[in-house]
């Protein structure tokens, strides 16, 4: 893994933030007392994915200006209903998470009271964790799903490409 670098996470940020905005990597390595190659490491290939995201960001931005204006306001509405729409699906999808791990907390309960020498005498608490265990999976399938949708923002050690990904429950393309 290497020595730890001295510079801070605001100074790598700063850093990063300059690297975007065109300065070169030899003349920050100077600056800040780091070799250049910890800088390609730690910063240059996420600075040419934030690169990246700018000019996709200025594209959408020019294509958007180059609409007649009542077009214009158009999309723009729709762009923010489509935020809310994502917020409101996060919110659904935390709710539903907090009910799915409550209701699993009084299946496991419920567990409790199951005979281990003839578990057939426990038929009520047997229907009982049955029943809620549906309610878990009916509560968690939006966050797992919105979770699936989105598994590779969830790599593991937050880099794309490192084959680090957090595996789900209910993903059919896990290994």
């Amino acid at each position: 893994m290497g020595r730890p670098s001295k510079l801070t996470e605001a100074k790598w940020d700063e850093l990063q933030r300059r690297l975007a905005a065109g300065e070169l990597a030899s003349d920050l390595a100077k600056e800040f007392g780091v070799h250049k190659a910890a800088i390609s490491r730690r910063v240059a290939q996420p600075t040419e994915k934030i690169k990246a995201v700018v000019t996709q960001a200025l594209a959408a931005e020019s294509a958007l200006k180059a609409l007649p204006f009542s077009q214009r306001n158009i999309a723009i509405d729709l762009i923010d209903e489509l935020r809310q729409l994502s917020m409101s699906t996060i919110k659904v999808a935390s709710l539903g998470m907090k009910t799915a791990h409550r209701m699993a907390s009084i299946a496991n309960e419920e567990s409790q009271k199951i005979e281990d020498a003839d578990p057939l005498k426990s038929a009520v608490s047997l229907k009982t964790i049955e029943w809620l265990g549906d309610i878990v999976r009916t509560h968690a399938s939006v966050g797992l799903n919105l979770l699936a949708s989105n598994k590779e923002a969830f790599r593991a050690d937050g880099e794309e490409g490192s084959g680090n990904v957090i595996r789900l429950v209910n993903d059919p393309d896990a290994d």
